[in-house]
């Protein structure tokens, strides 16, 4: 898939939250790399201070980040439909992180 059709799904999906959901996201970036560095397996990753755990200290932070692995989501995806699915369920897990969620938590709840 190209780049551009890419990254159309992803904000597309994040459309699809809740409004009060996206309007609590702040302060966060939002990329799409081809493969992960170390965890070769890797679909997405959250990186920076979930909101809950985040004090009267917090601010003049860099952006959180999340990244999802293009190459890794279309090595699993067997057409465009399935890659779609995995897009929001990536992007959904991740920004779970973001709001302080834990594996466990986000993967009970089918994400």
């Amino acid at each position: 898939m190209e780049q551009d059709e890419f990254e159309k799904i992803l904000r597309d999906a994040i459309k699809t939250l809740p409004r009060f959901i996206r309007d609590k996201m702040e302060n966060i970036d939002i990329i799409i790399e081809d493969k992960p560095i170390v965890h070769k397996s890797l679909l997405g990753l959250y990186q920076g201070i979930p909101l809950k755990k985040r004090g009267f200290w917090y601010g003049n932070v860099m952006p959180d980040k999340i990244i999802l692995f293009k190459k890794n989501i279309e090595s699993i995806s067997r057409n465009e439909e399935e890659m779609i699915g995995w897009i929001h369920k990536v992007i959904i897990h991740e920004i779970g992180h973001y709001f302080g969620f834990n594996e466990e938590e986000l993967r009970k709840s089918g994400y």
